[in-house]
């Protein structure tokens, strides 16, 4: 197996399948004009990984289940997943598909777009480690999200306007 700190192993090429019990999205956000902090997850519930050669024709897609969002109070949580917010109900997935990814100063940079809410919007998510072996492999990656940018604008100033992502993924080789 390899791990690299300073640069970004890149994976064996091949198709990878996301495995949903492994896999998970953290994210943090202020709120209370910027005096507070929540912090949660949602449930990666599938995905796919294509990693190519060149690495930058490599694509990605994930899903994730919108009523799964949890920040450990349930009053918040049923208010972000009500039409206030996320409208689980109605837009019950929240999807991610790649449109480029960036190889420079041994950085990884995966480019894309979230759905959130049937409203997409672009988002950079920086690879920050990969794992990986003849089974399969492991990602970290963070990014930031707007939710304004997918008409989610409810509670200005007591819930943040941006949310910070911590994108665990472990997926096996297909």
């Amino acid at each position: 197996m390899t791990t690299s700190t300073t640069a970004v192993h890149i994976p064996a090429t091949g198709t990878y399948r996301v495995d949903s019990a492994h896999s998970a999205i953290g994210f943090s956000a202020k709120h209370m004009f910027g005096t507070g902090t929540v912090t949660g997850s949602f449930a990666v519930t599938s995905g796919d990984i294509r990693v190519a050669d060149p690495v930058t024709d490599s694509q990605v897609s994930a899903t994730a289940a919108a009523q799964s969002f949890d920040s450990a109070n349930p009053k918040r949580d049923a208010q972000v997943k009500s039409k206030s917010f996320l409208h689980a109900d109605a837009h019950p997935q929240i999807l991610f598909r790649s449109t480029g990814i960036t190889l420079a100063d041994d950085q990884l940079i995966l480019r894309g777009e979230i759905t959130a809410r049937g409203a997409a919007a672009p988002v950079d998510l920086t690879v920050i480690e990969s794992r990986s072996d003849a089974a399969g492999l492991t990602l970290r990656a963070t990014g930031k999200v707007d939710r304004y940018a997918h008409g989610i604008t409810k509670m200005k100033g007591m819930a943040g306007r941006y949310l910070s992502l911590d994108i665990s993924v472990s997926a096996s080789r297909v």
